[in-house]
């Protein structure tokens, strides 16, 4: 009570928390809504540098709070993409909340963007965890958890991967993964430009 600073940090820490669950409550809707085929994005031509550049700001404090760092490289040229802002903002705190959550000690969390082939790439990259070959067959499943190994105190629903997967598919993109169990992760995401005609 006599320290306000530490009040303010504490006070923005549960605003934050509070609003990452209503994230959550929000994706068990989507996911219901994506089953139904009643789903439809609102699309806006959106630069995609610029979103994930905030996002990544609001979502540091997290990875601080455990003594971790994020790096971010925005080398995308062409950042401009017709998409849903507010589900791509979902997908990048999804694969956030991932590196951040299997990275048992300091997280170490790179998260990038470029330009391929006319199209917008980005991604996170991480040195958690990892997944073995199997795991990383069932990692977009729906519900999937990963059950074994020292990882008893990461609470989810495994709906995060499943969301990040249709959410990119609906946006006419691809998803790639890279992981080795023990050395860490990354996630890849290519989206047409907004030129590109989608």
């Amino acid at each position: 009570i006599a320290e306000p600073d530490t009040i303010r940090n504490f006070t923005r820490i549960i605003k934050e928390e509070n609003n990452r669950m209503n994230t959550r409550v929000e994706q068990v809707l989507q996911m219901a809504l994506l089953d139904s085929r009643d789903f439809r994005l609102r699309r806006e031509l959106s630069d995609l540098n610029y979103l994930i550049g905030k996002t990544v700001e609001h979502y540091r404090l997290q990875v601080e709070q455990r003594e971790g760092t994020v790096t971010i490289s925005l080398d995308a040229e062409m950042p401009l993409v017709m998409a849903d802002e507010d589900h791509m903002r979902n997908v990048l705190l999804n694969l956030l909340d991932n590196a951040n959550k299997y990275s048992l000690a300091r997280p170490e969390i790179h998260v990038f963007s470029f330009n391929r082939s006319g199209r917008f790439v980005f991604g996170v990259q991480d040195r958690g965890l990892g997944m073995s070959s199997e795991v990383q067959r069932k990692v977009f499943d729906k519900f999937y958890r990963v059950t074994s190994g020292n990882i008893h105190r990461i609470k989810g629903f495994g709906l995060g991967l499943s969301y990040v997967k249709a959410i990119v598919l609906a946006h006419q993109g691809e998803i790639r993964l890279q992981s080795e169990a023990g050395k860490g992760s990354r996630f890849e995401i290519s989206l047409p430009l907004a030129d590109h005609g989608t």
